[in-house]
């Protein structure tokens, strides 16, 4: 599909890397709906951006929730071809410390929304992209999921975090090989260090020593430029079942 033709599924898309990602889809000339709970958040940039985007109120874990944002998604761009999912949750506690062993319902929802909330707005979704026209070599759709160089260099206090993302990378080939017969492409991008909201809360000087371990540029990502990657993969139609690091080249010790 050309970048026009997107009426994309955006997933977290209300703040971070997902917000970013709608951006970037409006500016090449396609659709968004932004699934996230932050309704406030959502609403203002819906608005912003006009007819080219809604916002839906979706918690991805709920089949109700998706198909609901599903059905509203279509009824406003004619039909949906791609989705994006940035929705995810993060904590940072040791299997084991001074207060015992990590909590299991942590760890639950960890894996809840991060993994199970990704595969249920893929299998909904995907089950509408079967019914569209097929283009050029067959294709209906596209799919880009999120993981993290976490997935790869998982850091002390991540079991959680690090198991969902590895999840992400481990079942993108065996969902490219389900999808092949419907024509639908599925993508994973493993964003290392990035401007989100929950980055700059980390305070200026704690972000700039965390850029000196970035080979090059020394700098946190930016959410645009995570956006701009989810474009060329929906677009191109020749990647599929790839994972692509997206970290200045950087290695967490």
């Amino acid at each position: 599909m050309e970048a026009n033709d997107i009426k994309a599924i955006v997933t977290g898309g209300a703040s971070g890397l997902g917000e970013g990602t709608v951006r970037e889809i409006v500016k090449a000339g396609g659709k968004a709906a932004i699934f996230d709970m932050n309704e406030a958040r959502g609403q203002e940039i819906a608005a912003e951006l006009g007819d080219a985007a809604i916002f839906c109120k979706v918690d991805v874990t709920s089949e109700e929730d998706v198909n609901a944002g599903l059905d509203a998604a279509t009824a406003a761009f004619g039909g949906i071809n791609s989705v994006v999912n940035c929705a995810g949750i993060a904590v940072g506690q040791k299997i084991t410390g001074k207060d015992g062993p990590h909590p299991l319902d942590k760890y639950r929802k960890v894996l809840d929304i991060n993994v199970v909330g990704t595969f249920n707005v893929m299998r909904l979704a995907v089950v509408r992209m079967e019914q569209n026209d097929p283009g050029e070599d067959g294709a209906r759709g596209a799919v880009v999921n999120t993981a993290s160089v976490a997935a790869f260099d998982g850091q002390k206090g991540q079991a959680a975090y690090s198991a969902s993302k590895g999840a992400i990378v481990a079942s993108n080939l065996p969902i490219a090989r389900d999808l092949a017969r419907s024509g639908i492409r599925i993508n994973t991008i493993a964003p290392g260090l990035f401007m989100t909201p929950m980055a700059a809360g980390l305070g200026d000087e704690m972000v700039e020593e965390l850029s000196q371990d970035i080979v090059f540029p020394k700098r946190f990502g930016k959410p645009s430029e995570y956006g701009r990657l989810a474009v060329f993969m929906l677009t191109h139609p020749y990647i599929n079942g790839e994972t692509v690091r997206l970290d200045g080249a950087i290695r967490l010790p």
